[in-house]
């Protein structure tokens, strides 16, 4: 395997920084009013630039998301005291900061330069995004609010909001929200999509033989799962499962004496099956066109309220709270505990009612009363409902075109590329660190390769993992039951408490039990939210080796491939050391207070981070040049901001990459002039956390699994290790590089709003390879950046190792004192790289070259 093509190429003579080309003069008061936004330092040298380039100089249009201020929040910081900045819930609150997020993903959906099906896509994860926002935050909010619970914070600080006063605020942020989103979908996505011949119909553009063809099928397939329910005095209002489909019917019997009066009128409940198809292929119609499942059932209600007079149907759904308490210092069994809270989630009180925006009024006050909500928690939906499921359209698209981004296939690691067998991933592990970066790289050829190969190596005596989220039929899973069949010692954490995926996560412990591992479910008041999983071999000598896998993201195969993640392979023994040591404090009773190299939470994570901000803060008052940067999916631990705030007003240059919530306000005069916040949201979820410091000109780089947000420094185990391999270290400063041009970031401004500005260059435009990776981000993006980037390193591998093949066929056939710096052989290029991968492995022509091993 090539040991360093994998690494980036050495930076050239330092470049000079400038700031980013003028704004056209119609759109500089425009960005004006939002403060000055903050020049991006450029990363290219002269030569970079070619004349294509000029012609084509990158040309920046900003836009602002939301496109209005969210109500509640201040937009004027001028003259307030740091403290007052820090904890004042209009400066920074933790649900309007979401709000704002959500609003970038909206964004990637009413971007016309966005894929058409991605368009879909975006708008289904905001729906999505949207209610867990109201299950797990809201629902808490509502809880608080429910048990009476002043703010308990306004007695010794009087910047800070009430349940009821942010329950208000949401309310207003959301309908807000939901205009925009619905007015994307209905009146521009779909319309976008029928023209290119992928259609939603209403049952009234179909016709009579599709509606017979249709009612079979509903009899055939729908009704049998359906049970309507009535309402009235002998039949209590159902149960609503949170976030289904639900019909509500009002009918009249032609039976009754006053046969028009709405008094008389009955209501019925219908809950459409969650395990139907929601989008049904219209029958004879070529693919594509759909008709929604709740469409079908309302036109076929006669078959379930037979000699009924159908007077109206609507549609709503119901969120239920998420957000429920526990009590683990009273829990005999963690296991039995969440078990049960699954099952308690599904009777949680109700926080949100969704119904069609043409419901009867006094339908919607009914369904509201049942349900004990107000008109607060009413939203009033303009299109489809459910839009969470609009990205399980079954649209069959044809190769080539361009409604979705073009196809990305995760690439082996060069260093990973041509094992022979997957125990040899041990023997590279040996000659150095690597650090695999997901979806660049593949999971499936790196860290499940690792897994897989401890599982079925002889050699492995122990396996120790935590799992947090992994796949339905995780091969993780897998690997660590067939090790344990084997009579491998294996121990595995799984994190019980991950939310969302509890009940997916019992049956994994209960399926790992079976199996002999030794399984732990997490530690009473933690969440246990580290990456790591720990190898120990038998080396061919008899000592014991350990290997170590140590990443930002989960050890889940799917969101792997959409997913930013970087992991660390490597056998360093003091690592391992650490690693071991985390175990022993993780399944037993174990206190470790200190780690030779690995930060961990709650122990010393956050404290180690606050004095590498104090060093930096020691430098710059030094007049020694000082900076940090960090990347991590949210900022709100108090003490980071308290000290981030303190650092900007020593001098120390602060750049942070914040993918959601960011209590941060950069831009404050004389509190934050030095910081400079930003945003990426893309096709990939932005999810590695980066951590660097300057450090004197020694810079300091970490990843880790821990955000800077109080609930994963204090109330999880985190993990966060340093990368000190001086080219791991490269690549990762030139991927926080890239990140601070990147054409498509949001950069927040000193008023509260996110303003992006974006590259005129398609974002699948090739770029020259000579262009630095920071370069290329400036004009296509970070994420387009890197594949671009990969899949060049990948195709100068691959000519190189022909190329090297070449070189040692031609020696082995020379004579055996044959050598391959002889002029006689093709050299150019081979001198960047230290070791080629090559076909063959024999070694008894007797020639000699010593800079390759045996098998190489």
């Amino acid at each position: 395997a090539v040991e360093s093509a994998s690494q980036p190429a050495p930076k050239e003579a330092k470049e000079e920084l400038k700031p980013p080309p003028k704004l056209p003069e119609d759109e500089q008061d425009e960005v004006k009013s939002k403060d000055e936004v903050k020049s991006k330092d450029e990363v290219k040298s002269k030569d970079e630039v070619s004349t294509e380039d000029e012609k084509r100089k990158t040309h920046f249009s900003p836009v602002s998301t939301p496109p209005d201020p969210i109500e509640g929040v201040q937009t004027d910081c001028t003259g307030m005291e740091v403290e007052e900045v820090i904890f004042s819930d209009s400066i920074y609150n933790h649900e309007l900061s979401w709000m704002a997020f959500n609003w970038r993903v909206l964004h990637m959906a009413l971007d016309t330069s966005t894929p058409l099906f991605e368009r879909l896509r975006f708008l289904a994860i905001t729906t999505r995004n949207m209610d867990e926002f109201f299950a797990k935050r809201v629902g808490g909010l509502k809880r608080q609010e429910a048990a009476g619970v002043a703010n308990i914070y306004r007695r010794k600080r009087g910047h800070q909001w009430s349940p009821d006063k942010q329950l208000d605020l949401i309310s207003k942020a959301v309908n807000t929200f939901m205009q925009a989103q619905n007015s994307c979908l209905v009146d521009d996505v779909l319309p976008a999509l029928r023209a290119e011949g992928i259609s939603l119909n209403k049952y009234a553009e179909l016709s009579d033989d599709e509606r017979e063809q249709l009612r079979f099928y509903f009899k055939k397939e729908v009704e049998p799962l359906l049970t309507p329910l009535a309402v009235d005095p002998g039949h209590p209002f159902p149960f609503i499962g949170s976030l289904s489909l639900n019909l509500a019917i009002l009918i009249r019997d032609p039976e009754d004496v006053d046969t028009g009066t709405q008094q008389l009128a009955k209501l019925a409940i219908v809950s459409l099956p969650a395990r139907s198809q929601r989008w049904v292929q219209i029958p004879g119609r070529t693919a594509n066109h759909f008709v929604a499942l709740e469409e079908v059932v309302i036109h076929n209600l006669d078959t379930l309220f037979g000699g009924m007079v159908i007077l109206s149907v609507h549609l709503f759904m119901a969120t239920r709270n998420a957000d429920v308490q526990r009590n683990e210092e009273e829990a005999d069994d963690l296991l039995e505990m969440m078990t049960d809270e699954v099952r308690e989630r599904r009777f949680a009180p109700i926080v949100r009612l969704e119904v069609n925006e043409n419901m009867d009024d006094a339908l919607v006050k009914r369904l509201a009363k049942e349900m004990q909500l107000t008109n607060q928690d009413i939203y009033y939906v303009r299109g489809p409902m459910g839009t969470g499921e609009l990205d399980s359209l079954p649209v069959k698209l044809n190769m080539g075109t361009d409604f979705e981004f073009s196809h990305w296939a995760p690439l082996k690691h060069l260093r990973l590329s041509k094992l022979k067998s997957r125990k040899d991933i041990f023997k590279l592990m040996t000659r150095g660190d690597i650090l695999v970066h997901h979806p660049y790289h593949s999971f499936a050829t790196s860290t499940q390769l690792l897994i897989e190969a401890a599982a079925c190596d002889p050699n492995v005596v122990a396996i120790k993992c935590t799992l947090y989220r992994t796949s339905s039929n995780s091969p993780i899973i897998s690997s660590l039951i067939a090790a344990a069949e084997a009579g491998k010692q294996v121990a595995v954490l799984v994190e019980l408490k991950a939310r969302f995926d509890e009940a997916r996560n019992v049956g994994f412990a209960n399926k790992l039990e079976d199996a002999g591992c030794n399984v732990a479910y997490g530690l009473v008041g933690l969440k246990t939210h580290c990456k790591t999983t720990l190898v120990v071999r038998q080396m061919e000598d008899g000592t014991l080796k350990t290997f170590c896998h140590i990443g930002t993201g989960n050890y889940n195969p799917a969101t792997a491939g959409v997913y930013t993640d970087f992991g660390l392979l490597t056998c360093d023994p003091v690592l391992g050391k650490d690693v071991m040591d985390l175990f022993k404090y993780l399944t037993g009773y174990h206190r470790q207070q200190s780690f030779s190299k690995l930060l961990v939470a709650p122990t010393t994570m956050r404290s180690h981070y606050l004095d590498l901000l104090d060093s930096e803060i020691e430098n710059a008052k030094a007049g020694k040049p000082a900076s940090l940067t960090a990347k991590v999916n949210g900022i709100d631990d108090v003490a980071i901001v308290a000290k981030l705030y303190e650092a900007s007003q020593a001098g120390v240059k602060v750049n942070l990459i914040v993918r959601g919530i960011c209590r941060i306000r950069p831009g404050v005069p004389g509190i934050s002039d030095n910081i400079r916040v930003i945003s990426v949201v893309g096709r990939f979820l932005e999810h590695h956390r980066i951590v660097t410091f300057e450090n004197d000109g020694d810079p300091l780089f970490y990843i880790g699994s821990a955000d800077w947000m109080t609930r994963n420094l204090m109330r999880r185990v985190e993990v966060a290790t340093p990368i000190e391999d001086p080219l791991l270290k490269q690549e990762l400063s030139d991927t926080l590089d890239s990140f601070l041009v990147d054409c498509t970031a949001f950069e927040l401004m000193a008023d509260g709003s996110y303003v992006q500005r974006k590259s005129e260059y398609p974002a699948d435009v090739e770029l020259d390879a000579k262009l630095s990776l920071p370069a290329m981000s400036e004009r296509v993006g970070v994420q387009q950046a890197l594949m671009q980037r990969f899949t060049t390193e990948r195709k100068k591998f691959k000519k190189m190792s022909r190329k090297a093949s070449q070189v040692v066929r031609k020696v082995r056939k020379g004579s055996t004192n044959s050598n391959v710096g002889d002029a006689d052989y093709d050299l150019e290029g081979l001198e960047e790289y230290d070791v080629y991968d090559v076909d063959g492995s024999d070694t008894s022509s007797g020639f000699s070259i010593t800079s390759f091993d045996e098998g190489d």
